[in-house]
């Protein structure tokens, strides 16, 4: 997108129309019956699902780019800086009720629903006589057994590495406001490695659950919530994972300074929102 091809005025920058978010919505729609095909065994779905992936890339890398050449070229004044404020905040705000929702589906599951379907009212006289409520043990009737998964081991591991990529994002982010580049750069490089293991031991962790302890989806309530659950946050953390990497190449390239970077304090945000979820989760999930 050219720049100058935006409207100006002295509060605000509009900028030209951008053919990205087609391109988005024909990747997605290509993933989406990609996967539905795949899965079905029809030989074209990995081809659409394929190409929906590479266009997605096209769609992010030109859509990053376009911004961050507005940003660059000093289009954006401050109304313009708080209304990427503003839906950054609200943004985050609507994940945490994405999450929200799914931590009481958790709740009212271990809490009311299965200690009810197991207790000697008219819910289990009637549904599922024999069934013997245990959380999380036994949260279904006719399930295989299966081990539920401990705090102890890699989710502890995890809890470690995710305070610590919090810790080392807060110093990158001191470094930044004291112009120190190097400094800046080796704390979004540890921070990113962090990331990356965490998401590398977390699929370690599934591949436990799934070969040693039979632990899957089918799982009763415990195995749906679990992974619902886990899969979800680990999803936010490659989203993460991957805007901290474009923060990182723009810091290498020397982009940001004192004054000016709202994006490195949205992706930052974004991993403190992802670091408290994670702490939430661990109780509430591996812990209680």
């Amino acid at each position: 997108m050219n720049v100058e091809k935006g409207l100006h005025d002295a509060h605000y920058f509009v900028p030209a129309p951008s053919r990205w978010p087609a391109v988005g919505a024909i990747a997605l729609f290509c993933l989406g019956l990609g996967a539905a095909l795949a899965i079905n065994a029809v030989p074209a779905g990995w081809l659409l699902l394929a190409s929906g992936g590479g266009l997605l890339l096209w769609m992010l890398f030109g859509w990053f780019g376009d911004v961050i050449a507005e940003s660059e070229s000093h289009a954006y004044g401050p109304q313009v800086g708080w209304s990427f404020r503003w839906g950054m905040a609200w943004f985050i705000f609507s994940e945490v009720m994405f999450f929200a929702a799914f931590f009481g589906a958790l709740f009212y599951t271990r809490s009311i629903a299965v200690p009810e379907l197991g207790g000697s009212g008219l819910s289990h006289d009637l549904l599922w006589p024999r069934f013997s409520a245990e959380w999380p043990q036994q949260t279904g009737p006719s399930v295989a057994s299966y081990t539920p998964m401990g705090a102890h081991g890699i989710p502890s591991i995890n809890t470690a590495i995710l305070l610590s990529s919090g810790a080392t994002l807060t110093w990158a982010h001191w470094a930044l406001l004291k112009g120190q580049r190097l400094q800046l750069i080796s704390g979004l490089v540890i921070t990113v490695y962090l990331a990356a293991l965490f998401l590398a031991l977390q699929a370690a962790e599934y591949h436990h659950g799934f070969a040693e302890l039979n632990l899957t989806l089918a799982s009763g309530a415990y195995g749906a919530t679990f992974y619902l659950l886990t899969g979800f946050h680990g999803l936010h953390v490659l989203v993460g994972s991957l805007l901290l990497c474009v923060i990182l190449a723009r810091s290498a390239r020397g982009d940001f300074d004192e004054r000016h970077h709202f994006a490195f304090e949205a992706a930052a945000w974004y991993w403190h929102f992802v670091d408290v979820v994670w702490l939430l989760l661990f109780v509430t999930v591996y812990w209680l």
